[in-house]
């Protein structure tokens, strides 16, 4: 858990903006995410920064979590819930890098990478990335479609037929609890009616 801790503090964001020589948590919203990355960077430079935070996930529940778990002989009942508590951990370092002074992102693109990692049927991530695209192209709030698409996982997995495992229930209820507090600001401008809109992509645009 401390090595995907360690691994999950690499900041995407912070990587890129060395070659850039910029620091976007000094910018827009002061988030190291994606997010920011995009509307203060632009795509190219948020592509990348989701590439790296999507790759950290994906890394520490497949390879830390699992591969290196077996290698060590941990006994194999014992290594899905060692994978789902690394991955958690990545999310958590992305969220508060111990290199940046605790001053991440939100955790969304980490726990992308982590969900992947899970290997669960590919129609999981669709239905997910569904969510949130739907919410997006409604409202134009992109903190609330993550913040809806992390509470619909643990309650997709309650009507699953193919997932029933209560170690990842339980997974999953954490990480919307996460989302849920990662996006309190984005929640208290939203209700007072100052959250920014993606507005290229809503349906109903405001006139």
């Amino acid at each position: 858990m401390f090595l995907s801790y360690l691994l999950g503090s690499i900041s995407g964001s912070m990587v890129i903006g060395k070659f850039k020589k910029v620091d976007i948590r000094t910018m827009g919203s002061g988030n190291a995410g994606g997010t920011n990355a995009f509307r203060t960077q632009g795509a190219l430079f948020a592509l990348g920064v989701i590439a790296i935070d999507i790759s950290k996930g994906w890394i520490a529940i497949h390879y830390i979590g699992t591969v290196l778990s077996e290698s060590m002989g941990i006994p194999s009942q014992d290594i899905f819930l060692l994978s789902l508590m690394c991955g958690f951990a990545s999310v958590l370092g992305h969220i508060y890098p111990i290199y940046h002074n605790l001053k991440g992102g939100k955790g969304a693109g980490t726990l992308i990478g982590v969900l992947i990692g899970l290997s669960l049927p590919p129609y999981t991530i669709l239905i997910l990335i569904g969510i949130w695209l739907l919410v997006l192209i409604l409202t134009g709030y992109v903190g609330l479609g993550t913040i809806l698409t992390g509470i619909s996982f643990p309650l997709y997995l309650c009507i699953s037929p193919d997932i029933v495992l209560n170690e990842l229930m339980g997974f999953g209820i954490a990480c919307a609890v996460l989302i849920i507090f990662t996006h309190r600001s984005n929640i208290i401008r939203m209700y007072q009616g100052n959250e920014n809109q993606f507005e290229k992509i809503m349906i109903f645009k405001k006139q």
